[in-house]
């Protein structure tokens, strides 16, 4: 579904000349390809949730990427990268408030009963299985590790 979305928004993209979405759609179709390509699905193709997983990757590298240009003083760079993370979000489910993401650790930690902060990565494996891609991992480690000290 999320695939034939993003056929669709390519032709609609092309249709009105963006030609900045239409970059960013193709980038995006091609990465899914290629993921398809490493694991063997080519003719079946990547399941949707597969497809957030690789899409909320690519929002973070654009993440990452604007941030390393913003302290480089490339603003115009960095303005780049954040409309294409912009573009590849409208793909992702919304992102839950870290209120909403903090109730689901606390769940998971009465659930697991963790020793300490050793068994942190099990805590954070559990909360990220329940929420996928609609919790950023790093907003998760920091509030595991906070209420686990």
């Amino acid at each position: 579904m999320i695939k034939q979305r993003l056929q669709d928004d390519v032709k609609t993209a092309m249709l009105a000349g963006d030609t900045m979405r239409l970059e960013c759609l193709r980038g995006l179709k091609s990465a899914i390809l290629y993921a398809e390509v490493a694991a063997g699905k080519r003719d079946e193709g990547l399941s949707d949730a597969e497809i957030e997983s690789l899409l909320a990757k690519e929002a973070k590298k654009r993440q990452e990427s604007a941030d390393l240009y913003a302290k480089g003083g490339a603003a115009d760079k960095a303005d780049k990268e954040l409309s294409e993370k912009a573009i590849i979000e409208e793909y992702l489910p919304p992102q839950l408030s870290e209120a909403e993401v903090a109730a689901v650790v606390d769940e998971v930690i009465a659930q697991v009963k963790p020793e300490g902060i050793g068994q942190m990565g099990q805590v954070i494996g559990q909360v990220k299985s329940r929420l996928g891609t609609a919790a950023d991992g790093s907003i998760v480690a920091r509030l595991v590790k906070e209420k686990l000290q």
